[in-house]
């Protein structure tokens, strides 16, 4: 027997999420890197090794930006270059070590800072959400 599906609202949905993100970014750690250096990094941790164009592509920034970024990350050490080792001539933006550590603070700092959030809901609520995780992580992708 089919199910009455429930209507999502998409603008809702946009507000509800908006606001989550905006209260983690609250919890960032103090000193933190730009959201677009975070995007950066984490993109090369999800999908590897990428060209700079690439990077400047999926980022939504130019390419000189990408570069001033990318300049950055490696003088603070998150993100190196090297040759692409199947064409020598293209270079490869990777993420280091300690970029992906740098990530993971990150994470686990708003984590720490949800979860001081989700104590205000109920029982319900809480479940709720955690039946929504696949699907969320499945928009996400």
């Amino acid at each position: 027997m089919p199910t009455a599906r429930t209507a999502l609202d998409p603008a809702r949905l946009t507000v509800a999420v908006e606001r989550v993100f905006s209260l983690l970014r609250q919890g960032n750690p103090p000193n933190d890197i730009s959201l677009t250096a975070a995007s950066t990094l984490r993109r090369l941790e999800r999908e590897g090794p990428r060209r700079l164009t690439e990077l400047a592509a999926a980022e939504g920034v130019t390419q000189p930006a990408m570069t001033q970024l990318v300049q950055r990350l490696e003088r603070e050490g998150l993100a190196d270059r090297a040759a692409d080792p199947g064409d020598g001539r293209v270079v490869l933006v990777r993420i280091t070590r300690p970029g992906s550590q740098l990530l993971e603070r990150r994470r686990s700092v708003r984590a720490g800072h949800l979860a001081a959030l989700l104590v205000d809901l109920s029982e319900d609520e809480e479940a709720l959400i955690a039946a929504a995780l696949p699907a969320l992580e499945r928009l996400a992708k």
